[in-house]
Order: C-alpha cells, then sequence, then structure tokens
C-alpha cells in the first residue's frame, strides 16, 4: 500500500503546489467535505439522468445550495468516495466512487465495478484541473475505451482554493452536439476524522 496520497501520485512534482486547502480535501487520512452544491442541468437530460442513476452515476435533481457530505477513504490503494445530498424535501441521493492511479498523470474514478472515467490532472495557477480522456468499460482486467462523447460529453473539473480550509469545486459536462449537458459547483471545507 502507498503511503503517498492517491493525488499526491498523480500530480508528482506539482503536489507542491497544490494550495494547503486542496492538499487537505485530497489527503491520505479518513475525511469529510462540507458544503453545499448547486446542480443544473437542461431538461432534456431528465430522462438519461435518471437512467444512468440506475447505475450509480451523477446526480438526477436539480437543486442550489443544496447540504452535501464527501466522506472519503483509502482501502489498500483505492479511495473511496460517497457523496450525501440532502434535498430540502427530506430526500437523499448518494453519489459513491472509487478513484485508483491509472499511470502518469491520470486516475480513473468507477461508479460501478464495470463503468468509470479516466481523467487526466493537472495543477494550473494553484487550481486542480481534470480533463476527461474516456469512458472505461471494465471486463476483469481488461479496460475498453469509449469515446466520451458517446454516453454524455467531455468532462472538466476545476477544484480552487478559497482560504486555508476551503475550496470551491466546479464539474462540467460539454456535448459537442448538445453544450453544457450538466454541471455541480459548490464550496466546501474539509474536516480530518482523527
Amino acid at each position: 500500500m502507498n503511503t503517498q496520497p492517491l493525488m499526491q501520485q498523480v500530480l508528482g512534482t506539482q503536489w507542491a503546489q497544490l494550495p494547503p486547502a486542496l492538499q487537505a480535501h485530497y489527503q491520505q487520512s479518513t475525511n469529510t467535505d462540507v458544503g453545499a452544491l448547486d446542480i443544473d442541468y437542461p431538461a432534456m437530460m431528465q430522462p438519461y439522468l435518471s437512467f444512468l442513476r440506475l447505475f450509480g452515476a451523477l446526480v438526477n435533481r436539480r437543486g442550489k445550495a443544496i447540504p452535501t457530505t464527501v466522506e472519503k477513504w483509502m482501502e489498500s490503494d483505492t479511495q473511496r468516495w460517497k457523496r450525501t445530498i440532502t434535498f430540502p424535501d427530506g430526500k437523499a441521493i448518494f453519489f459513491k466512487s472509487h478513484w485508483v492511479y491509472a499511470g502518469g498523470n491520470e486516475v480513473i474514478e468507477y461508479v460501478s465495478p464495470f463503468m468509470g472515467l479516466r481523467m487526466a490532472v493537472s495543477v494550473v495557477d494553484g487550481r486542480l484541473h481534470y480533463s476527461g480522456k474516456h469512458l472505461v468499460l471494465k471486463l476483469g482486467n481488461v479496460l475498453i475505451p469509449i469515446p466520451e462523447w458517446l454516453v454524455l460529453g467531455h468532462t472538466t473539473i476545476v477544484e480552487t482554493a478559497l482560504n486555508e480550509d476551503g475550496f470551491a469545486m466546479d464539474f462540467r459536462l460539454m456535448h459537442p452536439w448538445f453544450g453544457e449537458v450538466f454541471r455541480y459547483a459548490g464550496k466546501f471545507t474539509t474536516v480530518t476524522k482523527h
């Protein structure tokens, strides 16, 4: 098992360029991000997002400033994520995933045992930038690449430190024909469990 944070392995020497709030967000220790999300997408996406929820992918409800917690912990060399998004009517949506190092500056986030997204990660002006490479269909030890545009569109994520403890994140899916088809963005503070 690697004792470095997963993101430190992915970024290599760029890890040192991350502000403390983002290093805390990706620390090796079990931790929780507490904040709120804005979730938006065009009405035409509702049936498709509801279908994808059956496979544990993304979120199929809109809202502003929705209370959200993101729990993260390590299991061997895999980082587990559990997002709990609690809407005003009391209904919670859980969005679980796990991350693995994919070599170089790339990570794969799996939303199920067989479906994931491979992303390249870099630090630009102190911000963490993700850029989707392709979806991954995992069949045993075989990883089959699937172009992003076939399913939803190109993924970008930008995370920005706001202060010593807090950060903002902005996740977008842009389809080459339909434009922006999904976005969630929010502000969070990371709490470490000792």
